[in-house]
């Protein structure tokens, strides 16, 4: 009884905890211009906030693997949620914008911890043929928390105060931990590799790097010169990574993972895929704010209709991945939410809103499936005693993904609007960057067309069930008759 209560409450203690972590990360865009007459300085100024958050995540989350093996993953996980919260009061408490930008580093340091571990005590405390309902869960706020944040933080900016954008983490946070002290069990590793310290300098070059680099490309925030800078430097530095891991016998990137079929299909095309996803919610709240004259708390609630449809779907994954096997689904799926990105293009003054809406709603639904059926097949050949490594990798790839995602549709805005020779956006300058997104979604079908077709079977639990068939089916020995 005690087993199936945890095998409940921990996907939900962990998915609250990414929820707040993936939220954060854009609940401040529609309220930077009540903070920054808040603490005496311009929105522009203010975009350091974002930033800053981001930067210190992508530096931090290689390290989280290894942090959790040498203290805990129980003990990372509840120290990670109190210095998001610490973070999180530190903004609300801010006087300046050199205070509020040093707390939102202290609040990616503790999201970069709690993101990777939650997922390594998931897949630590949880059986692997319940992983898939479990994750389905878990799955849920990197597609709710970035579509809900920007309609939730104009909502509380409005009729409510932006410091409570910080605050409302501080219950949540408390509860988290005392419920992660309750529930989630303390699975540690009997042995622990040496830091790799100087993979983490190289590692934290290269993603924080690509990742900043990547994120502001094509937004006209930074001038190119240091965008430039920034890249060439995550370039440079990631070569120099990969080169170095072959040497070391403990690297904090373990890349020999990606030796691994299902885990090197789960990492390269969830890569392909997030990048179409991941410039959704950058391209549509623009579309729908300047294209259609809508304020950003009536697009945020447009916009929120696609969480709705990864709602519905939660409860159906597991049954579809087991009736059609992670090879089909991930297949044909990534297939089918690329022509509902790609139908976003058709967003143009005169469209119905509830056509809009049920396009956003379906293609929700998909997505939901597809980032479900991604997250989980990555630990399907997995050992034990590599699951911290393998976790932190995903999550580096879903940094860099998400960031290329949103540089990929800015470049693609921006370069529509210097061959119309025009310098103020409409709603038509954002179908080819819809359709371009779209195809390099699509184009994950291609890796996941070379998985076998009983590709992650262990995870859906249909071993289990044809080896008690086969068992059954199979006569008893003739001396065991008589």
């Amino acid at each position: 009884m005690q087993s199936n209560l945890n095998d409940r409450v921990v996907p939900m203690i962990v998915a609250v905890s990414l929820f707040m972590d993936n939220m954060d990360s854009t609940v401040i865009s529609t309220s930077l211009p009540a903070i920054a007459r808040a603490l005496g300085t311009n929105p522009l100024a203010l975009k350091l906030a974002v930033t800053s958050y981001l930067l210190s995540l992508a530096i931090c989350i290689p390290a989280s693997g290894w942090t959790a093996d040498r203290f805990g993953p129980r003990n990372v996980f509840r120290i990670a949620i109190g210095v998001f919260v610490l973070g999180s009061i530190g903004c609300a408490a801010s006087h300046s914008l050199e205070q509020f930008v040093f707390a939102r580093i202290v609040q990616g340091m503790g999201g970069a911890m709690m993101t990777p571990v939650g997922r390594l005590i998931l897949v630590r405390s949880i059986d692997k043929s319940l992983l898939l309902n479990a994750m389905s869960l878990v799955t849920l706020p990197a597609l709710i928390g970035p579509i809900c944040g920007p309609p939730l933080g104009g909502f509380i900016t409005t009729y409510a105060s932006w410091q409570w954008i910080f605050l409302i983490n501080v219950p949540i946070g408390l509860l988290g931990i005392g419920l992660a002290s309750r529930f989630i069990p303390n699975v540690r590793v009997e042995h622990h590799d040496p830091f790799d310290f100087l993979g983490f300098i190289l590692s934290g070059l290269g993603i924080g790097g690509l990742a900043f680099g990547l994120s502001v490309l094509g937004l006209d925030f930074l001038p190119f010169s240091i965008v430039a800078a920034l890249l060439i430097v995550g370039t440079v530095s990631t070569a120099a990574y990969i080169i170095h891991s072959r040497r070391c016998a403990a690297p904090i990137l373990d890349l020999t993972l990606l030796k691994l079929p299902t885990f090197r299909a789960s990492v390269t095309g969830g890569f392909l895929f997030r990048l179409g996803v991941g410039a959704l919610p950058f391209l549509l709240p623009l579309l729908l704010q300047i294209g259609f004259d809508l304020t950003p708390f009536k697009s945020g609630l447009i916009t929120f209709t696609s969480a709705l449809g990864s709602l519905f779907m939660k409860a159906a994954v597991a049954r579809v991945v087991r009736r059609f096997g992670y090879r089909d689904v991930l297949l044909y799926n990534a297939l089918i939410s690329s022509l509902f990105l790609a139908a976003c293009a058709t967003f143009v003054p005169g469209v119905p809103f509830s056509v809009m809406i049920a396009i956003l709603l379906s293609g929700g639904f998909f997505r939901s499936l597809q980032f479900t059926s991604i997250n989980t097949i990555a630990y399907a050949e997995i050992p034990p005693e590599k699951m911290s490594r393998a976790t932190t990798m995903v999550a580096v790839a879903q940094q860099l993904s998400l960031s290329t995602g949103v540089a990929v549709g800015a470049l693609v805005v921006e370069i529509t609007l210097r061959l119309k020779g025009s310098t103020s956006m409409g709603a038509a300058d954002f179908p080819p960057a819809f359709i371009v997104i779209s195809l390099l979604a699509a184009s994950a079908a291609l890796v996941f067309f070379r998985l076998k077709p009983d590709a992650g079977e262990e995870l859906t639990g249909r071993k289990q069930v044809q080896a008690k068939e086969a068992t059954l089916r199979t006569p008893e020995p003739a001396s065991e008759q008589v």
